[in-house]
């Protein structure tokens, strides 16, 4: 794929698989540019765009430069902005749309540490939610502060949001078992659980893995988070069990799990397909992330270190991975207790 890092351009793939390109300036309509990514006819829509009503603020001309709202668009623009992930680019957009239904035309200069932590309170109901909105208001005002737009900081000193939640739930092994009894070898579920309870990939990785990542029993292939700022490279043996579900499910397709379409899967749309698959399989509290957490904990169980699990999972804190090995240690340590009781 052709990558495009024109500002205010921005990309999307719907659910067949498609790629679609944006002209979006915050606060406006997004414009849809046609045409193959750099040609001519591309080119002229982004041109189009720029000049056109729909490209320009909703008041149909310029923000005031010293209102929040225009210092949102010169960061989204700004190639620290384009520089990041689809996938950060998309939350930290939205979070800053959302502000600026409020407060766009206000000065930024005006917004204080109190306006900060009101802002982040708003959304305390979703602590997730809320922890997002400091972060993009953070990027954002690190960013200005560099680049001689703002004179001060007002998130400094701000405190996210405590997260209460385990995150994503864990599958159990009975819970592996009632999926694998529920969608048999050769089907696509059983292929996309298999794929990531071998890999422990995540669920951006799993819908672009393919044959050509394989060579010599082994698997190859860039993570694709934080692929533009810190990539991690994973390079890992093909488990047997893995390499016989590839073998008897069929493909035909650069990437093993593709839509009833033909077409790649998106990261979203592989997401709520595998949810309704979870659903099928009368596994509510399951998800495509919790395979990762099910891989590394089978991982630590079996008695491999936190630098092992590692470099299978991808990992670049210990502290993030040492969490499976505890647990598991802390399971052999009560075996090795209870048996000495006599």
């Amino acid at each position: 794929m052709v990558k495009v890092q024109l500002p205010y351009v921005v990309h999307d793939v719907d659910r067949h698989g498609n790629s679609r390109y944006y002209f979006r300036r915050i606060g406006s309509r997004k414009v849809r540019l046609r045409g193959d990514p750099g040609s001519k006819e591309f080119l002229d829509a982004y041109e189009r765009a720029q000049d056109t009503e729909e490209g320009r603020d909703r008041r149909g001309g310029q923000s005031n430069p010293s209102c929040f709202r225009s210092l949102c668009t010169k960061y989204l623009g700004s190639s620290d902005f384009c520089g990041l992930n689809h996938s950060t680019q998309s939350w930290r957009r939205r979070e800053l749309e959302q502000i600026c239904k409020v407060h766009g035309e206000n000065r930024f200069s005006q917004l204080n540490r109190a306006i900060v932590t009101r802002l982040v309170d708003e959304k305390a109901s979703t602590p997730g939610a809320a922890r997002n909105r400091l972060k993009a208001l953070k990027a954002l005002f690190r960013w200005a502060v560099d680049r001689g737009e703002a004179v001060s900081d007002p998130t400094i000193g701000v405190r996210p949001i405590r997260l209460r939640s385990q995150g994503h739930h864990c599958w159990t092994e009975e819970e592996i078992s009632r999926f694998e009894a529920h969608f048999p070898v050769g089907s696509k579920p059983r292929l996309a659980m298999t794929l990531m309870l071998y890999t422990a990939c995540r669920r951006g990785d799993v819908v672009r893995l393919g044959p050509q990542h394989v060579s010599e029993g082994r698997l190859r292939y860039q993570q694709a988070k934080n692929a533009k700022r810190n990539p991690t490279d994973v390079n890992i043996p093909v488990h047997p069990q893995l390499a016989n579900i590839i073998e008897k499910t069929k493909s035909g397709h650069l990437s093993y799990l593709v839509t009833e379409f033909g077409k790649p899967f998106s990261v979203a749309g592989f997401g709520n397909r595998f949810r309704d698959w979870c659903n099928e399989a009368a596994l509510p509290n399951c998800s495509a992330h919790g395979l990762r957490k099910a891989a590394a904990t089978r991982l630590a169980d079996a008695g491999a270190s936190a630098l092992e699990i590692m470099a299978v999972t991808g990992h670049k804190s210990l502290a993030e991975v040492e969490r499976y090995t505890r647990a598991a240690n802390r399971s052999a340590l009560a075996d090795a207790a209870m048996s000495k009781i006599k």
